[in-house]
């Protein structure tokens, strides 16, 4: 008898417990980006209840202004973390730690960051979420497929070359699906409390690689060209860019992150989404389509 109401007092609170995660209220920060977007879709999906926050979200979120932080976790119960425009810039560190410190005062307990692989700026930012006393979980990933058709490769894919100062230099380029699905896990399944997963692709790809590749999916020529850091760097000042973002580009050319990675096996039990399967479905969207001249 005992054991039969120990067990039945276990399904119990398995079934509250489950039942509890649903109820809660998930906070996107991001939730119009390229991940948050899918993580905010994905949850919903499931019944669970989202918040996007952003400057245009109800209530508004802004990094750049604290004074917005608590009206956007009233009544959140677990966080998707993602700072832009990214947690190896000036800033991001006070700021993401700050945040987390206010999210578990105001009772959100889950807290998931979104980090890079390989950037120990970023690796700053992961040690103040966790100093919080979050329930946390750490995901670290590669470039993403989706920054050729979201994003700031998407001019250079329509102009039909890509220049940048990454020479011969490969990366394991992940796809966004992968990262919200593992986000999501880590969202909703304990398991996954205390963990860091670094995610990437199924292979390393140089920019000549995926230019040749974006070149067969769109049936027209588009050119990797390699370009020095200087002249990258002017480049984006004369489109009113931040240069910190050549920096990102050191971690192509060092080679640090010139290997694969495991994470997206390890969550989901699955292999992650391959480039050439992301350049047939965007191709097919007609993103990088260009009028006939």
């Amino acid at each position: 008898m005992t054991n039969t109401m120990n067990a039945t007092n276990m399904t119990n609170a398995t079934k509250n417990d489950t039942q509890t995660t649903a109820r809660a209220t998930t906070l996107v920060i991001g939730g119009n980006g390229k991940t948050g977007r899918k993580v905010a879709e994905k949850l919903t999906a499931q019944g669970r209840p989202v918040r996007v926050g952003s400057r245009s979200g109800e209530p508004a979120f802004d990094w750049n202004e604290p004074g917005t932080w608590l009206p956007a976790l009233e009544g959140v119960d677990r966080v998707y973390v993602t700072y832009y425009p990214d947690l190896a810039f000036p800033g991001a560190v006070e700021q993401v730690g700050a945040f987390a410190e206010a999210a578990v005062a105001a009772g959100a307990r889950r807290l998931v960051l979104l980090s890079g692989r390989g950037e120990e700026a970023a690796q700053l930012s992961e040690e103040k979420l966790k100093a919080s006393g979050a329930d946390w979980t750490i995901v670290r990933a590669s470039w993403f497929n989706q920054n050729f058709d979201e994003s700031f490769f998407l001019e250079p894919v329509l102009a039909g070359v890509i220049a940048l100062p990454t020479a011969d230099g490969v990366e394991a380029f992940v796809d966004t699906e992968d990262i919200a699905d593992v986000v999501v896990a880590a969202l909703t399944d304990d398991r996954h409390i205390g963990r860091t997963y670094e995610l990437s692709g199924p292979r390393l790809m140089s920019f000549a690689d995926v230019a040749a590749e974006l070149s067969e999916v769109t049936g027209r020529e588009i050119a990797y060209v390699p370009v020095s850091d200087e002249a990258y760097r002017a480049e984006l000042r004369e489109h009113g860019l931040p240069e910190d973002f050549a920096e990102l580009f050191t971690l192509i050319l060092d080679g640090r992150n010139a290997h694969l990675v495991h994470g997206v096996e390890e969550v989901l039990g699955r292999a992650p989404r391959d480039f050439a399967d992301f350049a047939s479905r965007a191709a097919a969207t007609g993103v990088w389509d260009v009028p006939s001249a």
